[in-house]
Parts: C-alpha cells; structure tokens; sequence
C-alpha cells in the first residue's frame, strides 16, 4: 500500500510511571516489545514502510531503538519538538513530507487493523480528516463522537460536555488526513486535534467516521495496560483484525437485551435485562464481535421514527457502557408484511429478507464484518431467532439459557 505514517511518538505517559518512567509512554513494553514497535510491525505487514516518527519527551529513546528502521523493514525519519505541541502541534511540521492522504497515529495505541477498508471509506467520502471510531468499556470518561447517517461527524461531545443518551462511539487516535489539512495550520505551537482542530473541520463539514470493531487500546492507565498485556498472550489483538475471519455474539433487542414491552415506541419503557450487561462484557473481553439483530415493524406500522428509534438505542448503549459493556454494531429489520394500518408507512410494507426468522440480518452483519458464522452464536427470546439462526449457519440459544428473567 503505497502510504505513509506519521505517528506522535512523544507522550510522557505520567498516568503510566508504576510501569515504567524512563521512557516516553509509546517504548513501554507489553510482553517483551513496544507498543511503537506492534503499530510499525501492523503497518509494515500491510505495505505501509514510509513512517515519520515524532518525538519529544525522552525521544532519544526511540531513535536509540528504532534507528532509520532497517531492521524493522521499514524506512524511518524524525522530527523533534522543541517544546510539547500535544497531539496535533505537529502537524504543521508534516507539510513538506506529505502530499497525499496520509495515517496520523498517536503513538500510545495498541491496535491491529485492516488498513485498506479504512482507507477505501476515507477514498470514497473525500473529506478532509476520517476517524477510526469504536466502542469503548469507559464512554463515561471519554470524548463521544457524535455523526449523522452518512457516516459525517457533526460534532463531539468531551468529558465535561453535558450529555443525554449517546451512541458508545470515540475516537481511537488513528486518523486519515488529506494534505488540506495543512491550510489548518499556520505555526507548530501547543494544539489538542479533539478540542482544537476537529471543531473547525466539523463546521465545515470535513470530518468522516470509520466505524470498526476492530482492536485499537488507549494503553494510557495500568489497567489498561495489563489487559492489553493479557490480550496479547491471548492471541486477541491479532485475531481481531477485519483481515482475519471473526467470531460473533448475536443478540435479539426485545427480550434479550431490553425487557419486553411489546412494540417499544417509548423511550422510558426500555430496560435492560438483569445480567445481560455481563453477558455482553464478556463476549467484548473474549474477542468476540456483539452485533444486535432486530425486527422493529413499529417503523413500517408508523408507530415510531428512526429518528426515535435511533434515541432508544442511545439510551441501549449508554445503560451498556455504564457497566463497562459495548455493542459493535446494530442491524434494524424496519418491514412489516401486513397492511391496514392507520399510520403505516407503504414502503416498507413488503416481505422482505430480512425479517427474523429469515436470517438477512445476519447475513448483512457476516458480509459487513467477515465474520464465520459457525464460531457464531445468536442469543434471543423467540424461535423465530432460534429459525434465523440455524438458516444462518449458527448457533441458536434463547435468553432463558443464560437469565433468569
């Protein structure tokens, strides 16, 4: 892949001093090697060898070990802060090495992803910056990224914005940016991309999101870093690459997730089940994909909106991550076969494919995210999962199995 990197490589890493305090945060090792050498070793796999390193706090320490990057299969250059430019000073230093689309990495992620889908999206949308998003098991204490349906970010809500029900979605630190980007910056001083540089390209309407279920980990607390460490021994941060075949955990909404209320058209009846934010934190620790599977006929049936629809389920993923449990993505069966109506909404009454017990649903999911669907299983309250399921090539179990409700 004929692409470069530019990777902040100079964070001090206070938060991380009991691991260790003599080198910047990105040289701290995890099981032998430095989170700076997993992200070169991602990218070099991928064809990715052009890297600009930056560096400041300690950066003798990563030249020391890096050198020109020979030894690592790729060709490495630096630049040197004179003083902390934070997480997008930089950027104005990059100006004359790049002149297409390029990676922006902070330099304290543990990821392994598929590269090219990331960049085939940024390709296609042809904004200024993309981010990779994903859930996190602490949205509490994390700067949300709010977008619209086509995928464009339209805002960010930080730590101390005020806050309703939210989509569990956040930036990950990896970043597509076009060489426009550079009309952004005038001087290298002290910038924040979240709070400082974001916010103008959002207005403007430049600003896309990647949403992947992929593996990226802010090693950035002890805690965190020991579960990368574990995730590491066990094989999780690799096999979580869209590249690899992945194993999903299904869940039906109604019944399995939320108490069932019938058709829920109100957002106060929504409730989650006793136990199911456990069942879905451990299918997140195990490297599983959670992916929810719903018919929702209240759409064609003009007794709920997407716009409400899509309010439930903020208030689904905000309940979820309050209990260190996330969702990676949501597929909606809005059809209804059966017309008369009052409200009804003509075009989705159809007999589609997607309704349960057809198995559409997860077929759409398995396609989106290359998942094998016999390592699979889907979790539901009705045998109408339990049909979908079996023609999907799953596994099928109901709720009562793992709850009791």
């Amino acid at each position: 892949m004929n692409v470069k990197a530019a990777i902040v490589a100079g964070g001090k890493g206070t938060r991380m001093s009991e691991i260790n305090s003599e080198v910047p945060k990105p040289m701290i090792k995890i099981c032998g090697k430095p989170i700076l050498e997993y992200q070169i070793d991602c990218l070099k796999s991928q064809g990715i060898t052009d890297i600009t390193l930056i560096v400041a706090h300690l950066g003798r320490a990563v030249k020391d070990y890096f050198g020109d990057g020979g030894r690592f299969g790729s060709r490495i250059g630096y630049i040197t802060e004179g003083k902390p430019l934070g997480t997008a000073g930089a950027i104005y230093l990059l100006k004359d090495l790049f002149t297409d689309d390029f990676l922006f990495i902070n330099g304290d992620l543990l990821f392994d992803i598929d590269i090219k889908r990331f960049m085939d999206f940024h390709k296609s949308a042809g904004r200024i910056a993309t981010l990779l998003t994903h859930p996190n098991n602490h949205p509490i204490d994390s700067a949300i990224v709010v977008t619209d349906g086509s995928g464009a970010v339209t805002g960010i809500l930080n730590k101390e914005d005020k806050r309703g029900w939210c989509k569990n979605r956040v930036n990950a630190g990896l970043h597509i940016l076009s060489p426009k980007i550079f009309e952004f910056f005038e001087e290298p001083k002290y910038m924040d991309f979240d709070r400082d540089v974001l916010p103008k390209l959002i207005l403007l309407g430049e600003v896309g999101a990647y949403d992947s279920p992929e593996y990226i980990k802010d090693v950035g607390t002890p805690e965190r870093y020991r579960q990368a460490a574990d995730d590491v021994k066990n094989g999780i941060v690799r096999a979580k690459s869209l590249l690899n075949r992945q194993p999903a955990l299904f869940l039906d909404r109604d019944g399995t997730i939320n108490r069932y209320a019938g058709f829920l058209t109100d957002i106060d009846d929504f409730e989650l089940n006793g136990g199911i934010a456990s069942i879905i934190k451990e299918a997140n620790l195990s490297g599983k994909i959670v992916i929810v599977v719903t018919n929702q006929p209240a759409i064609a049936r003009g007794d709920l909106t997407w716009e409400q629809l899509g309010e439930i389920h903020n208030k689904m993923e905000t309940l979820l991550g309050e209990q260190g449990a996330y969702v990676d993505d949501i597929f909606v069966c809005p059809h209804h076969p059966d017309k008369g109506f009052e409200n009804e909404r003509a075009e989705y009454k159809i007999d589609c494919g997607c309704r349960k017990p057809k198995p559409g649903l997860i077929l759409q999911a398995a396609e989106k995210h290359n998942i094998d669907l016999s390592r699979s299983l889907l979790i539901g309250d009705s045998e109408a999962d339990m049909e979908a399921a079996k023609s999907a090539g799953c596994e099928g179990r109901l709720i009562e199995d793992f709850l009791h409700l």
